[in-house]
């Protein structure tokens, strides 16, 4: 019996591996070995502008001034957040800034404290 891996768009067991890819014959998608490792761990993985893994419930710091968008309000360097969540999108930590309110960072502008 192979060990491989199901085909993940028509869950065929008749998949094979081609180099570093796994191919399914039967409809044709082909797929990494890093692309199935990632959808069995299932985790999101995100990291701060210094490529500290960041986790639910970390504090970070703001490392740009910030435009909030449609208002004239500025988040300024320094600024710590905390507790914030990860989420999935281009804007992957929602949070809670003091005196601001609501809203999404991206992890790039941010360090984890």
């Amino acid at each position: 019996m192979s060990d491989l891996p199901n085909c993940p768009q028509c869950s065929s067991a008749y998949t094979y591996e081609d180099r570093n890819l796994f191919v399914c014959p039967e409809c044709g998608h082909e797929w990494s070995a890093a692309d199935s490792a990632e959808e069995s761990a299932d985790e999101l993985i995100v990291k701060d502008s210094n490529g500290n893994l960041l986790s639910d419930g970390d504090t970070v710091t703001v490392i740009k001034d910030l435009k909030v968008k449609g208002s004239s309000s500025v988040v300024k360097v320094g600024t710590k957040v905390k507790n914030i969540r990860l989420v999935e999108g281009d804007h992957d930590i929602d949070c809670k800034v003091d005196g601001i309110g609501p809203m999404k960072l991206k992890s790039e502008f941010v360090k984890k404290a």
